[in-house]
């Protein structure tokens, strides 16, 4: 009973079409279906999205060359599909000449990849493959040599491993390659490394020297380079659309892009190659018994393409690519097979050398093949065989696969020749094993990579050394004006009960991180500070609380510049009753002063009143229930263009052009907010006949005021563009923008939640918060000190104690007499007055105490003044006092 294909899903919205999935579609190893989200939007369907029986009156042609195999065919009409699919239009006027149905075409074109495996697709109303329109073939055959070429990389590193162990070769290449910093040959360092971790422990390598194992690195790296470039390229074109239009699926232009990538792709190719074929020479050439090696040349002379046969293909394609791209890339794909079985018949003659002699013996009930003391040689040959960890674990894989069935072979020709077939298959991507090889390489590399570096997960950060002191710098900073202001520390659990959380962010709500279920609780690492805030405050029944906290929080989001996963934030909230506006007037002030003496440069605080949004929205058109997701759109406006936003809140949200067009009318208006407010409250203004708006303007007038006065309105901008997207702001809404060099985005925010509090509780407590992004604002302050010039220590030793010996009580008796005194001193105890010099100009430290010998005999202490570069004797007993003076001396 044959196995079940595997589904491939194509034309799903978010979905994508691999390379993976192309080679095994267009190798019958699994079948078509199309989603029923591209049902639904095919224009012939019905609304129930069920593909109709294709048209009976009309079929689909599909002419191709007569050199393509039908495995290049049936990959480019699996591309054809796809971009059909994505594009919703057919592929152009020439594509249905009797009239079938867009939806017939997509029936009989899923239906023909389903059906008649191994043949090259055949059907009547011509879609031409030639000039311009030839773009879907060579996507679809660019698939097939990307998916190769990317399992190539793996696999190749593998087999040549094994050579390598089989002929004894030396490695030291491999050992050069790791004293570079990797910058400029970051593929053949990799590689390198790759071919350490499988050959770790190994006693064979290292004795003889050929230049087809010290090219590895090189040759094989290069490949990864430009594999990687493919596939790239590939993935664009396995997904966009038709382009439509006069050629069809692309032009000239795409097909110079993919020409472009295989070309630079083909010379590498045939590189490892000919460099593979070496090694696959070298290892039957090194067979003891002459029997076996004889008959392996032979086969090996007869089935393995030669160096001359990959000259010659790389010479066709070289001329292909100037005048015929689906004949070039017919013939990189050609090349990508022509290597694969150099390769496979590397591996064949590398594990042969290796184990050929043993395997044999044991398949003939352990007669011996060279002669009567073959047991002795043997026993002999097995306490000097010890391969590497990572290639012992292949071999035993490789042995494994190989040993199936040969029970019942006698005659030794048919069973060496029985090992080559399988060899041949075994490292054939069609055959069912080759994914399980490579997965055991990858394994093997993974876990035996004794020397790979850990790292940490994407969107997080170490700081370290001079990054803390900064960082402790600026803490304390806003430290000391969140405390001016009043405000005490609060801290809370870095995770909350999940549905604390939920609810509260809008369509934010899916950055949201969940932990696992430990012990019946649903948890979620906290989004941000507010929330557990507004959770604590009403769970303790607070009716006034002004309170700050520095705490990190955690948003899966996509890590870019400047936006990361885990972060710090830095909250500075008042909740209660006070006068009009009192709160957040004193919030937007406090954000000016912490900006202010952070001192990163020049910033400005965009201010909108969430009432006065909504009241935008009503005078629009915008249904009530569609408030908080249209300011979401809005919300992203700092980042996208109008005519995108508006796209989306189209086709995505549903409103129509004309409310569109409305809101894009308002939400270009930005100005000076005393300016722009009294444009909004002239006579006539739309503002003033809403309720909503009404009440904004008039606390914004307050607020505006108040901000005057104390001189910061100059650092706002009123902004009818700012949103916020978080569902639980009421009114203020604010956001700070850096607008120096340094590109951030945004620095900091905040806004009013009134209603956040009395989700936790049945009373209502108003509360307004500003919230800094410090991460942001720590890349702003590295960059300036960098910019500047400015010497950042990591420490703030001041004095460092020298003992000019090895005694350590010494060091421990003066620096404790230092620490006492409140001083910060650390000690260093050596006989090499270089390594103190090292320690103190590393860590910047200003004085030095230094003791030797001649200052224990006159019972003093050499004070150095690094700064003035002077040094003076101090009598024992004085020291503390004398480094008082002159830290003293220093600070004034």
């Amino acid at each position: 009973m044959a196995a079940e294909r595997r589904v491939i899903a194509v034309g799903g919205k978010g979905s994508s079409l691999s390379s993976a999935a192309v080679f095994e579609v267009s190798h019958g190893l699994a079948q078509v279906r199309i989603d029923s989200s591209a049902l639904a939007r095919l224009p012939s369907t019905s609304s129930n999205s069920q593909l109709p029986p294709p048209s009976s009156s009309s079929k689909v042609h599909f002419s191709v060359p007569d050199y393509l195999t039908p495995e290049e065919g049936r990959a480019s009409l699996l591309l054809i599909l796809n971009k059909l699919l994505l594009s919703g239009s057919s592929f152009s006027s020439s594509t249905s000449t009797h009239n079938s149905t867009f939806a017939d075409t997509v029936s009989q074109l899923s239906d023909a990849l389903n059906s008649n495996l191994g043949q090259t697709p055949n059907y009547e109303c011509v879609i031409d493959v030639t000039e311009e329109a030839s773009i879907a073939v060579l996507g679809g055959v660019c698939a097939l040599v990307d998916h190769w070429s990317s399992a190539l990389c793996s696999i190749a590193d593998a087999v040549a491993a094994l050579s390598c162990e089989a002929l004894r070769a030396d490695v030291s290449a491999f050992n050069l390659m790791d004293s570079g910093d990797g910058s400029s040959a970051k593929d053949e360092v990799g590689v390198a490394s790759d071919l350490k971790v499988l050959l770790n422990g190994s006693k064979l390598v290292g004795k003889m020297e050929y230049d087809a194992v010290s090219e590895i690195p090189e040759l094989h790296g290069s490949l990864r380079k430009f594999s990687r470039s493919v596939h790239s390229q590939a993935r664009v074109e396995l997904n966009s659309a038709s382009k439509g239009g006069k050629d069809g699926f692309g032009n000239r232009r795409t097909g110079k892009a993919l020409a472009a990538e295989l070309v630079a792709l083909a010379r590498p190719l045939c590189n490892l190659g000919e460099n593979s074929w070496c090694r696959a020479k070298l290892n039957f050439d090194s067979i003891a018994n002459e029997n076996l090696r004889s008959g392996l040349v032979a086969m090996f002379d007869n089935g393995c393409p030669g160096i001359d046969s990959l000259e010659d293909l790389y010479m066709s394609l070289q001329n292909a690519v100037k005048q015929d791209y689906v004949k070039f890339v017919h013939d990189v794909y050609s090349l990508s097979e022509m290597v694969r079985k150099i390769v496979s018949w590397e591996a064949t003659a590398a594990f042969l050398l290796l184990e050929g002699s043993e395997l044999i013996e044991k398949s003939q009930g352990n007669v011996p093949l060279s002669g009567e003391n073959g047991k002795a040689d043997k026993k002999s040959e097995k306490r000097k065989k010890v391969m590497g960890k990572g290639t012992t674990a292949l071999v035993q894989f490789i042995r494994d696969r190989l040993l199936r069935g040969t029970n019942e072979v006698v005659d030794i020709s048919v069973l060496v020749e029985k090992w080559v077939q399988d060899f041949l298959s075994f490292l054939d991507p069609k055959d069912a094993g080759f994914d399980d090889l490579l997965k055991k390489v990858k394994e093997i590399v993974e876990s035996n990579e004794s020397r790979r570096l850990p790292k940490i997960p994407k969107g997080t950060r170490d700081f370290a050394k001079e990054q803390m002191a900064i960082r402790e710098k600026a803490f304390s900073i806003i430290v000391e004006v969140f405390k001016r202001h009043g405000a005490m520390g609060l801290d809370t659990p870095v995770f909350e009960l999940r549905e604390t959380l939920m609810g509260k962010y809008g369509e934010d709500s899916k950055l949201i991180y969940d932990l696992a279920d430990q012990g019946g609780e649903l948890c979620s690492l906290r989004y941000d500070l507010t929330v557990p805030f507004a959770r604590y405050v009403a769970m303790n029944g607070l009716t006034s609380f002004k309170r700050y906290q520095i705490a990190k929080v955690y948003r899966r989001d996509n890590p870019s510049k400047g936006r990361y996963r885990e972060f710090y934030q830095c909250d500075f909230d008042i909740a209660g009753q006070y006068e009009t506006m009192g709160p957040d007037f004193e919030v937007i002030k406090i954000l000016t002063e912490l900006l202010d003496e952070l001192n990163i440069g020049d910033y400005e605080v965009k201010l909108n009143h969430r009432r006065l949004l909504d009241g935008m929205l009503e005078i629009c058109g915008v249904p009530p229930d569609k408030f908080r997701t249209i300011c979401s759109s809005i919300d992203k406006l700092d980042k996208q263009s109008f005519e995108q936003i508006k796209k989306e809140m189209m086709d995505e949200k549903g409103l129509t052009a004309e409310t569109a067009d409305n809101i894009g009318t308002f939400v270009k208006e930005r100005g000076h907010p005393l300016e722009l407010l009294s444009k909004l409250k002239r006579e006539g203004s739309k503002f003033l006949q809403n309720t909503a708006s009404l009440l904004a303007l008039n606390d914004l007038e307050i607020l505006f005021k108040a901000l005057e006065k104390s001189r910061c309105l100059d650092k706002v901008v009123f902004d009818l563009s700012l949103a916020r997207g978080l569902d639980y702001y009421t009114g203020v809404i604010f956001e700070a923008v850096f607008k120096g060099a340094t590109q951030v985005g945004s620095i900091a925010a905040g806004g009013r939640y009134d209603n956040l509090i009395g989700m936790f509780c049945t009373k209502q407590v108003p509360a307004i918060g500003v919230s800094l992004g410090i991460e942001r604002v720590f890349t702003i302050m590295e960059q300036l000190q960098k910019d500047q010039n400015e010497a950042i220590r990591a420490t703030e030793t001041q004095v460092l104690v020298s003992i000019l010996g090895d005694d350590l009580t010494l060091g421990a008796e003066l620096a404790s007499e230092l620490w006492d005194a409140k001083l910060k001193a650390e000690y260093i105890v050596n006989k090499r007055m270089k390594k103190h010099i090292d320690r103190l100009l590393e860590s910047k430290i200003p004085f030095m105490v230094i003791v030797g010998e001649r200052e224990l005999n006159e019972g003093i202490v050499k004070l150095k003044d690094v700064v003035a570069n002077k040094e003076y004797d101090v009598p024992r007993n004085r020291v503390v006092e004398e480094l008082y003076q002159r830290l003293n001396g220093m600070a004034s």
